[in-house]
């Protein structure tokens, strides 16, 4: 059996009361984990927890082969309470088990993969819809029971919200990045460091920004914004998952976004984008020359990727036009301070 693999992390999740997981958190995810630690960990089986006597030995294995790290968290967990599963990607493929996908997941927020890094394929038939509430996950049939349990305690169970993911500050906070409301970070973003996240901002899995960047608006899933780019309030970027869409949206460097725009093309670096206009690749735009006249007309996705790119709304005739962007958008430095 080969001794290279994909990934590997120890984690502790929940079951719901038949014993399937809802969810699992990975402390240390190892990207490319050396080979000591998959033939020590290269009999665990993803889909059933360990008992404390495979912890146990578990540890002392990794141990004698050096990895003291992952050592110690065995010997850690040997001591929960809750169900812990050792994962083990042998190579990067599709998911098959929650705990796998958690682990995927966790990579992308813990910046060792980026967005596309790592094939996510069925993903969303893998992970349960579970409620996220103040006493960790729940299983949808279960929750009725567990809010009656809670009231009659004299208590309120908190349901943060009903979904398929979390939020990442539950399980991951990436250093160096600000959040202003941490439900609008799914776990799966990724984060580049001096990245600031505004209240209106929203990172979905699988998409984030290489940093530094202001966000104001929607990141949708796949999607990449580069550095010193200024995603305005409200603004919106195309996913992959909508309309069965399968071209990857990313944004370059030092772009700007106008609030409440939106793009359904990738953008180079360096464009700008006017508020309130939504660009999609359909959008006829009308090129103008150094002297802002007319020179043909085209539709966006023939500039996709270009950079250096203004577009915006004749507000005369209501045209979109596009034109040379000699100015690249430049950060407010102190805003982006972080430490």
């Amino acid at each position: 059996m080969s001794n290279t693999a994909f990934a590997f992390g120890l984690g502790l999740g929940t079951h719901n009361s038949e014993g399937e997981w809802l969810e699992v958190f990975f402390a240390e995810p190892v990207l490319n984990p050396p080979a000591v630690l998959v033939n020590a960990a290269g009999t665990c089986d993803n889909r059933t927890p360990l008992s404390r006597e495979q912890l146990i030995a578990l540890e002392a294995e990794l141990a004698a082969a050096g990895e003291t790290r992952q050592a110690q968290l065995a010997a850690q967990m040997a001591g929960s309470e809750a169900p812990v599963v050792a994962v083990l990607l042998r190579e990067d493929a599709a998911p098959a088990t929650v705990p796998e996908a958690y682990l995927k997941l966790h990579l992308l927020s813990h910046r060792l993969v980026k967005p596309h890094g790592t094939k996510l394929q069925g993903m969303f038939g893998i992970l349960p819809n579970v409620a996220w509430t103040s006493e960790g996950a729940i299983d949808i049939a279960e929750l009725p029971a567990r809010q009656l349990a809670a009231r009659m305690r004299g208590e309120t169970l908190e349901v943060s919200c009903v979904d398929k993911f979390p939020k990442m500050t539950n399980y991951v906070v990436p250093a160096g990045v600000r959040i202003a409301h941490t439900a609008r970070v799914r776990l799966g973003a990724y984060l580049g460091p001096g990245t600031t996240i505004m209240h209106e901002g929203f990172v979905n899995f699988n998409a984030g920004t290489d940093g530094p960047g202001m966000i104001e608006g929607r990141i949708s899933a796949g999607v990449t914004v580069g550095s010193g780019s200024d995603l305005g309030g409200g603004c919106s970027t195309m996913g992959t998952l909508s309309g069965g869409g399968n071209i990857i949206i990313s944004v370059g460097k030092e772009c700007l976004i106008g609030a409440n725009a939106g793009i359904g093309i990738p953008l180079g670096d360096r464009c700008t984008v006017e508020a309130g206009l939504f660009l999609t690749a359909g959008t006829k735009v009308v090129l103008l020359d150094s002297e802002g006249k007319p020179v043909e007309t085209v539709k966006a996705r023939e500039l996709a990727g270009k950079s250096g790119l203004l577009f915006r709304r004749n507000s005369t005739n209501g045209a979109v036009e596009c034109l040379t962007n000699r100015s690249a958008i430049e950060l407010n430095a102190e805003l982006h301070a972080h430490n």
